[in-house]
């Protein structure tokens, strides 16, 4: 028989974050228990609200599978001496519950970490126990590894935990489990809502547990009770005339926060409207978690949507809320008029006041760096002159809202208030996106900067931040990365990737060389590591990166095929020619299983013989100019690897060279020591090598 299994343990209000992370982890704990038990079971549910983490386990057996099973012991060497048991063999007949003379010898073969030899094994029998008999103490040890970011102790108990916990409900079908844990003992009561239904009530199984609290208005599972929150939250917005902010992380924060969510509307003075959206958003977010309301345009209506736990009172609740958010929205006003007044070149000067590093100067020195690095990156790319002067422009001003009252309050607003005060100030639209967008990426999906300005500066800023730490040795270890290096150079790799298709001059800056143009705009500075040393550094670190990049957008295999070899300095170039590799592997191509063949040995030739081209003036067989064409074409095909379209009619005549190769090898003997011709033979087999390594090393494809 099978039955539903139902611990929940109650708290005191637990942080959102704290619920979310319970919540991901906690099937697996309770899923590695049940098969340690051998307790075979169904669909597990993880539940919570910021009041009480619950697990439900369907379809548990009652009773535990009966164990039978041969167990490998000690070597016959040490079971027996003279034909009779040692201490060892009575040991281990012991641990299994058998006499001595159950025991055997079988020879056993070499296997992991076992050696080979003649082992002593016995038949483990066990009856299985009934599932109450053992549930106790595994969800009390469940309850101590739930994993909190910060645990407390509370009272006299020494328990572990993300709050102090209230009570702990835990049943096996309807009957109770014995689980004790910080304190606090099992039973078969819950508590429903702390404001809508506070009083205790019995729960008579496992199955009901559900639909119990949710007639007292808990709704304890957190799909649901997201997925009617914010149902609550278009509906108010409907009827205040807009939609409702498109923010995952706030839905995220408000499910956590509540066992059943209520809307409660609030709304601001239309003056604060004047200031820039932004703003009101990061105040609407920040503290308060609320939703705001804008209009098709995205512009913003004087109303905010606030999820709260309780339907007592709402229109006391929003008097309240809207004292808190006008508050606010006065603060923002003061900072956004007083920053307005500022002149932009005074705040570039108090940017000296701001240590970038101890090492590497001040902000107001990389503003300096970052404006000969982003000019020669836009000459690079071959950019107008007018926009090689946006450029400078841009990255003179690009920090200057660092020093602003506003992002001292709320400094996720960087860049987006840089923007606000440089339109304000004058400066063109091109160079105000671009101290907005010199911050993009924002995260692993984020988009990259989408104009020409703001690419370049954001290039040189991420630049000089890995370049500059890896000079003075602030390379990141296996545990830390403080100066998020990994995410830079993501960054610089995903937009010379992007922007290679807009504009294929992107394509062609070498990043080696990019890491020597920052590197150059720190002379005179005292560094670590010489320039060769630290390019050479930073380089073997952008190419982990840029392999996961290409595994990602391809396989594995084909990112090792391709980061093997060819050219690794270009990019967009290496993922051009993995996109090829990658749809010749996934439509079957035959002849790939040739090409690992054809590359195995055409390595092993090019350790021996330099490679050289000969021509077939050298030769005199039908065979070897059968290799000269061949080699000649795939020479050619291959010199110029920038583009799918490119790798694809290399790949055609590596089919070839491949395939003429691999009967080559079948029915010559390429190495002859009596042919005087033999080794210019295997000097341009070595080219031929050379030539299919430009696109990959073939060898390394599964």
């Amino acid at each position: 028989m099978t039955k539903t299994l139902l611990l929940e343990i109650g708290t005191e209000e637990l942080p959102s974050s704290f619920v979310d992370t319970a919540l991901a982890v906690m099937p697996e704990l309770i899923r590695t228990r049940l098969e340690s038990l051998r307790l075979s079971h169904g669909r597990i549910h993880a539940l919570g609200t910021a009041r009480r983490l619950a697990i439900v386990v369907h379809d548990v057996a009652d009773r535990q599978s009966d164990l039978d099973e041969l167990v490998v012991g000690p070597p016959e060497t040490a079971a027996f001496k003279d034909g009779q048991p040692t201490k060892a063999a009575e040991a281990f007949a012991e641990k299994l519950g058998i006499a001595v003379g159950g025991l055997t010898v079988v020879a056993k073969e070499a296997s992991g970490k076992q050696k080979a030899g003649r082992f002593v094994v016995g038949r483990k029998h066990e009856i299985g126990k009934p599932a109450m008999d053992l549930l106790g103490p595994v969800l009390a040890d469940l309850c101590a590894h739930i994993p909190f970011r910060k645990s407390m102790r509370w009272g006299s108990g020494t328990a572990l935990f993300g709050r102090p916990i209230q009570w702990i409900v835990a049943l096996f079908g309807s009957a109770l489990i014995d689980v004790s844990f910080a304190s606090v003992q099992s039973a078969s009561w819950s508590r429903g809502h702390r404001f809508l239904s506070p009083e205790t009530f019995d729960i008579p199984s496992a199955d009901a547990y559900i639909e119990l609290l949710r007639s007292r208005h808990v709704w304890v599972d957190r799909a649901e009770r997201a997925a009617l929150m914010m149902q609550h939250v278009a509906e108010a917005a409907a009827r205040a005339g807009g939609t409702h902010d498109p923010d995952q992380a706030l839905v995220d924060e408000n499910a956590s926060l509540v066992e059943q969510p209520h809307v409660v509307t609030g709304t601001f003075d239309e003056a604060f409207l004047a200031l820039p959206a932004a703003v009101i958003r990061a105040v609407a977010r920040g503290h308060q978690k609320y939703f705001c309301v804008q209009k098709p345009d995205d512009s913003l209506l004087p109303v905010y949507l606030a999820v709260v736990n309780t339907a007592n009172d709402p229109e006391r609740i929003a008097k309240g809320n809207n004292r808190v958010m006008r508050a606010r929205l006065a603060d923002a006003m003061f900072f956004y008029e007083e920053d307005k007044k500022a002149n932009f070149e005074d705040r570039i000067a108090k940017l000296s006041g701001i240590v970038f590093h101890h090492r590497l100067g001040t902000v107001r020195d990389k503003v300096a760096r970052l404006e000969k690095l982003a000019t020669r990156i836009a000459r690079a790319v071959h950019l107008p002159e007018t926009c090689i002067a946006h450029v400078h422009r841009a990255a003179h001003v690009c920090k200057v809202d660092l020093v602003s009252l506003m992002v001292g309050e709320f400094p996720e607003l960087q860049g987006e208030m840089g923007r606000c005060y440089a339109l304000a100030a004058g400066e063109p639209a091109d160079v105000a996106d671009a101290v907005r967008d010199h911050y993009k990426p924002i995260g692993a999906e984020g988009a990259v900067a989408s104009n020409d300005v703001a690419t370049c500066v954001a290039l040189a800023d991420r630049l000089d931040t890995l370049v500059g730490c890896f000079a003075v040795g602030l390379s990141p270890t296996g545990a830390a990365d403080p100066f998020a290096l990994r995410r830079a150079c993501i960054a610089i790799l995903r937009t010379l990737l992007d922007r290679s298709q807009d504009n294929p001059a992107y394509a062609e800056l070498s990043i080696s060389e990019l890491f020597t143009w920052a590197y150059e705009q720190f002379e005179g500075q005292k560094l670590d590591l010489s320039l060769s040393d630290t390019v050479n550094k930073v380089r073997d670190f952008a190419l982990e990166r840029l392999r996961g990049l290409v595994a990602a957008a391809t396989s594995n295999h084909v990112a090792d095929a391709v980061g093997a070899c060819g050219d690794i300095d270009h990019p967009s170039y290496t993922l051009a020619r993995a996109q090829a590799v990658h749809r010749a592997v996934a439509e079957g191509k035959p002849w790939l299983d040739k090409a690992r063949t054809v590359a195995k040995r055409l390595a092993g030739i090019s350790k021996a013989s330099a490679p050289h081209f000969h021509p077939q003036s050298c030769f005199t067989s039908d065979t070897d100019a059968i290799v000269v064409d061949t080699i000649a074409k795939a020479d050619a095909s291959t010199k110029i690897l920038t583009t799918v379209d490119n790798v694809t009619a290399a790949l055609a005549q590596a089919e070839d060279l491949a395939s003429r190769l691999d009967e080559i090898f079948t029915r010559t003997l390429v190495n002859d020591p009596a042919d005087e011709r033999t080794p210019k033979r295997l000097e341009l087999l070595s080219y031929g090598a050379q030539c299919m390594l430009r696109i990959g090393d073939f060898s390394k494809l599964a």
